[in-house]
């Protein structure tokens, strides 16, 4: 009896090797979120996100969802499943799923009970301290990979914006954006993030 619950029980998975899929992903019950890339654990820091991190990602989703308001498009907020199948939409075949800060989703097919699977149209990743290579370099790729149209990456203590926009299957950065500067997506019609009133009264 003994070794039949130890079997049972759900092994904590390894970050330094092995390759996980989504259907692992479901099993594993842990206090701090993961997430999958390319069949990679990564995981987030045991802590909660830092003050700032949360006021940032408050206010741009208080922002999208009164623009998308009664639109088709929707946007969600970590932790949010966003599943990047390459092969299949198969839990098994799946190596890809993230969590990202923000982002918008315009197909309602690509949406069901677990969240959403296939490409966002836009995401939108709020840097950490602890999380910036994972962001700019992991991230970077599968998001341009599976077609993610959008990708802004906001630096909340440099109060600065820089998105890629996907052009040929390919990124193509945008300026770096800062104070003063008024930013509008070229995928959401009419959405201008105001980074004057998105980062007044931060320190």
């Amino acid at each position: 009896m003994k070794n039949e619950e130890e079997n049972n029980l759900v092994k904590e998975p390894y970050t330094e090797y092995g390759r996980y899929t989504y259907a692992d992903y479901l099993t594993w019950e842990i206090d701090h979120m993961v997430e999958l890339i390319k069949g990679k654990v990564f995981r987030q820091a045991a802590a909660a996100p830092r003050r700032i991190h949360q006021e940032v990602s408050g206010r741009i989703f208080a922002k999208f969802y009164t623009h998308l308001e009664r639109k088709e498009c929707k946007v969600y907020a970590a932790p949010f499943d966003v599943r990047l199948p390459v092969k299949s939409r198969k839990h098994e075949d799946i190596t890809t799923v993230v969590q990202p800060d923000i982002c918008v989703v315009c197909d309602p097919e690509k949406l069901d009970d677990l969240g959403c699977v296939g490409a966002p149209d836009l995401i939108m990743e709020i840097l950490s301290p602890s999380n910036n290579k994972k962001e700019l370099q992991n991230k970077y790729e599968v998001y341009e990979e599976s077609g993610v149209l959008e990708y802004w990456i906001i630096h909340p203590y440099e109060k600065t914006l820089l998105f890629y926009t996907l052009t040929d299957r390919k990124y193509v950065p945008s300026k770096l954006f800062t104070l003063g500067d008024r930013v509008p997506s070229h995928c959401i019609e009419g959405f201008v993030l105001d980074l004057d009133e998105l980062f007044e009264g931060m320190e």
